[in-house]
C-alpha cells in the first residue's frame, strides 16, 4: 500500500468521522446563532446619518494685483489631509464643544458621545464619526461625513456638527494666508510711519512716504474686506437628514455570521479530534481498509460477567442478536467450504478475541452445528477459564477426538494429532485448551504437525474456530492463519488504534492469510454511531394475538 493511497484512506476515514460528528457541529452552530441573535436584540439601537461636502482642489482666491507679494495663498489640500484633520484636536475640540451645547441631543447622549469621541481620538480609531471620500486625480470630488448615535435626531445633529467643524477648520486654514498678508501690511505701515516721523517736511522723500502709506492702508482695508468673504476648498453639499431605521444591531445578520463561525469552529474541532483520535469507533472507520465489518458487538455489563460468566452474559438480549449477525455473515463468507477452519485474532491483547471466539462457538452450537475451539494462544490462553466459569464447577467431561486417551492441550495434541481428547464445553461445542503458558510458543507450533492436525480434526466438525495470539504481538497467528480458510480480526471500539489495524492487515496480507473481515467488539450501546441490536423483539404472547 503506497503512501499516497494511505493518505487517501485517511481522508476517507476523516470524512466518515466528520459526518458522524455532524449533529454536534450543527448543534454548536445553532447555539451560537441563537446566542448572537438574543444578544443583538439586547443591544441599544444605533442610527447613522450622512452629510456631504464638496471639494474643488483650489485654495483661497485673492486678487494678486491688490495683495501683491505680501499675500500667501492657501495651498490645495493634500491627499488624506481632511481625514487626518478629523482625528485631531483642531476638529474634535470644537466638535465636542458643539455637542455639549446642542439642544437636539439629549444630555445623557451628549455625555456618551463626548466620552466616546475623546476615547476614540486618544486611540486614533474613530467609529462614532467617520469620513469617506470619492475624489478624482486632481483632488476634486465629494467627502461623506457619517455620524452614529443612539437616537435618529442625535445622529443627524452629530453629523451636521461634524461637517460644520470640518468646514470651519478648512476656512481657518484658508484665512491663514490672508492673516499673514494682513500682518505683512501692518508691519510695512509701522515702518513707513517711523520713517515719516524722521523725514523733514516739504522734502520729496516725505511726499513719497506719504503716498506709500496711503497705498498700504488701502491694501490693508481690502485684505480686511477679503477676510470676510474668503472660504476654503470644502463647500457644503447636502446636510444630514433624520435616519428612518437603525444600522445596528442586526440580529439576523449577526446570527447568520455566528452560525457560520460555529459551523467552521465545529468542523475545525471535529477535524482536530478526528486527526488526534485514531481509534476504531464504528464500521465507518474501517471502510477504507477494503474489508467488511461482520458485526458490531455491544459491551457486556461487568455485573453480568461476574454473576454468570461470559457465555451466559452473552446469551442475554443484546450480544446474542449481534452474535447472530456475526454467525450469518461468517457462514456466508465461508459458503462452499466444507468443514471450514476460521482463525480469530486481534491486533493487540485485550481486544476481546477470546470472548468473541467463545460466544460465536456457543451461538453456532445452539443452531445444531458441531464446533471445535482450538486455543492456540499458547502464551496466554483463556478459553479454559471462560468455559469453566460457564460449567459452574461441574465435572469436566473429556471426549476422544482421535485415538484413545491422548493429549488434552494444544501443544501436546500438535505433537501427536492422532491421539487427542477434547473438553465438552457446551452442547455441540468442544474445546482443546492451550494448557500451561509457554515462552516459545512459535517453536511449539513449528515443531508440531499443525497442517496435518487441522486436516485430521476438521472432518469431525462443522466448523473449527482457532483462538490465536494477536498479530502484532507474536508471529504465531501468521503461522496458524496459513492453515485456516479465513481470518477474523477483532477490534475494540474506542481502544484499538487504526494504525495498528492497518499494520495487522498488511502483515496478514504479506503472509498470504485470507482475511474475512472485522468484528468491532465492546461497543457502547449508548454510542450514537453504534448499531443497536438490543431492541425489544420478544415473542408475542397469545393475548397480543
Amino acid at each position: 500500500m503506497t503512501q499516497s493511497h494511505e493518505q487517501e484512506l485517511d481522508l476517507t476515514t476523516l470524512w466518515h468521522r466528520l459526518r458522524r460528528a455532524l449533529p454536534w457541529i450543527l448543534a454548536l452552530s445553532l447555539a451560537l446563532a441563537g446566542l448572537a441573535y438574543f444578544w443583538s436584540q439586547s443591544q441599544p439601537e444605533v442610527y447613522e446619518a450622512q452629510a456631504s461636502l464638496l471639494v474643488t482642489g483650489g485654495s483661497a482666491q485673492a486678487a494678486d494685483g491688490v495683495l501683491g507679494e505680501a499675500l500667501v495663498k492657501a495651498p490645495p489640500l493634500p491627499e488624506g489631509a481632511v481625514a487626518e484633520a478629523l482625528q485631531s484636536t483642531s476638529v474634535m475640540g470644537p466638535l465636542t464643544d458643539k455637542i455639549a451645547g446642542s439642544p437636539a441631543i439629549p444630555a445623557p447622549e451628549q455625555q456618551r458621545l463626548v466620552q466616546d469621541l475623546k476615547t476614540e481620538l486618544a486611540e486614533r480609531n474613530l467609529e462614532t464619526v467617520r469620513l469617506t471620500s470619492r475624489l478624482d486625480l486632481y483632488g476634486n470630488g465629494i467627502y461623506t461625513v457619517s455620524g452614529r448615535a443612539n437616537t435618529p435626531q442625535a445622529a443627524q445633529a452629530l453629523t451636521n456638527l461634524a461637517a460644520q467643524s470640518l468646514l470651519e477648520w478648512d476656512k481657518d486654514r484658508a484665512l491663514a494666508s490672508v492673516r499673514q498678508a494682513q500682518q505683512g501690511f501692518e508691519g510695512q505701515l509701522n515702518q513707513v510711519a517711523a520713517e515719516l516721523r524722521a523725514a523733514r517736511a516739504g522734502t520729496p522723500e516725505r511726499a513719497l512716504l506719504v503716498s506709500r502709506q496711503q497705498a498700504l492702508q488701502q491694501s490693508l482695508t481690502q485684505v480686511g474686506i477679503l477676510e470676510q468673504s474668503i472660504s476654503g476648498v470644502l463647500q457644503p453639499l447636502s446636510e444630514a437628514i433624520v435616519p428612518l431605521s437603525p444600522v445596528e444591531p442586526k440580529p439576523l445578520r449577526n446570527a447568520l455570521l455566528a452560525g457560520i463561525v460555529g459551523l467552521l469552529l465545529g468542523l475545525g474541532l471535529a477535524t482536530l479530534r478526528a486527526v488526534a483520535d485514531r481509534k476504531v469507533r464504528s464500521e465507518d472507520d474501517l471502510l477504507d481498509l477494503g474489508l467488511p465489518t461482520l458485526a458490531s458487538l455491544p459491551k457486556l455489563r461487568q455485573r453480568d460477567l461476574v454473576m454468570g460468566g461470559l457465555v451466559r452474559a452473552a446469551r442475554q438480549a443484546g450480544l446474542y442478536e449481534a452474535i447472530g449477525f456475526l454467525r450469518v455473515n461468517l457462514l456466508s463468507a465461508l459458503q462452499g467450504t466444507e468443514h471450514p477452519v476460521v482463525m480469530v485474532t486481534s491486533s493487540a491483547p485485550g481486544e476481546g478475541k477470546s470472548s468473541v471466539t467463545a460466544t460465536l462457538a456457543d451461538a453456532l452450537g445452539s443452531t445444531g452445528k458441531k464446533v471445535l475451539i482450538i486455543d492456540a494462544d499458547l502464551r496466554r490462553g483463556t478459553q479454559a477459564q471462560v468455559w469453566q466459569k460457564y460449567m459452574n464447577g461441574a465435572p469436566a467431561t473429556w471426549l476422544s477426538l482421535t485415538g484413545s486417551g491422548g493429549a488434552q492441550d494444544t501443544p501436546s495434541a500438535l505433537r501427536d494429532p492422532h491421539n487427542v481428547q477434547v473438553l465438552a464445553a457446551a452442547e455441540n461445542v468442544h474445546l482443546l485448551p492451550a494448557g500451561q503458558g509457554m515462552q516459545d510458543s512459535l517453536g511449539a507450533l513449528n515443531a508440531g504437525q499443525l497442517s496435518e492436525a487441522i486436516q485430521l480434526w476438521r472432518s469431525h466438525y462443522d466448523l473449527v474456530l482457532i483462538d490465536s495470539a494477536p498479530l502484532l504481538a507474536l508471529a504465531d497467528g501468521l503461522v496458524i492463519g496459513k492453515v485456516a480458510d479465513g481470518v477474523v480480526l477483532v477490534t475494540e471500539a474506542g481502544q484499538t488504534d487504526l494504525r495498528a489495524v492497518r499494520n495487522s492487515v498488511r502483515r496478514a496480507e504479506r503472509a498470504g492469510l485470507k482475511l474475512l473481515g472485522f468484528v468491532i467488539n465492546k461497543q457502547s450501546q449508548s454510542s450514537e454511531s453504534s448499531y443497536s441490536y438490543s431492541y425489544s423483539y420478544s415473542p408475542r404472547s397469545r393475548a397480543e394475538g
